[in-house]
């Protein structure tokens, strides 16, 4: 059992008989009344998310889970395949559970995250950014800019697109946050 006091971006509750995570918290304090929690979860199962507040100090149950590492392998028709890091064992993994399929390039290292009770994965969590190369975007040309957040579209090695600064050519290898699909850097090579 826990409160609302031990949230924290990421913690697995359960809640309605279903197991979330906590995508994002904010403890609020105001002048009048009690305090409460305003929180968004994200349902495992089915990948929805809800706003829902709590009382301050509520318990809450945290959900029996457990984070492994994992390799990205490959994907075929049947879904993304994975291997354990220490035991080298495979698993299968549809694309439903994974929060952006398009970031995934061999070898990329990963959290699967498994239900302790049954021992089934619920979710697959990607590293906070990745590094992709740029297979095509437009040239950019000097001058070409109203302002200096100009952005052109730009088609990454996985077949994701992204927006990019107009200085980022065919070839340049950037780094891509994982949770807003947002360009972050390039990468010198």
């Amino acid at each position: 059992m826990a409160t609302t006091a031990d949230f924290k971006n990421g913690l697995y509750i359960i809640y309605n008989g279903d197991i979330y995570t906590i995508v994002e918290f904010q403890h609020v304090k105001p002048g009048k009344g009690g305090a409460f929690v305003r929180t968004k979860l994200k349902n495992l199962k089915n990948g929805r998310v809800i706003e829902n507040t709590f009382n301050a100090g509520v318990k809450i149950d945290l959900a029996n889970i457990e984070r492994r590492a994992y390799q990205y392998l490959y994907n075929d028709d049947m879904g993304y395949y994975f291997m354990h890091n220490d035991t080298f064992e495979q698993i299968n993994i549809p694309k439903e559970m994974i929060e952006e399929p398009g970031l995934l390039k061999e070898g990329l290292q990963v959290y699967i995250a498994f239900d302790i009770d049954s021992d089934s994965p619920l979710t697959c969590e990607l590293p906070p950014n990745v590094t992709l190369e740029v297979v095509y975007t437009e040239p950019g040309l000097k001058g070409d800019t109203a302002s200096s957040t100009a952005l052109k579209p730009a088609k990454l090695e996985t077949g994701l697109e992204v927006k990019v600064p107009l200085f980022i050519n065919t070839g340049d290898v950037i780094k891509v946050d994982t949770k807003n699909l947002a360009y972050l850097e390039r990468v010198k090579k």
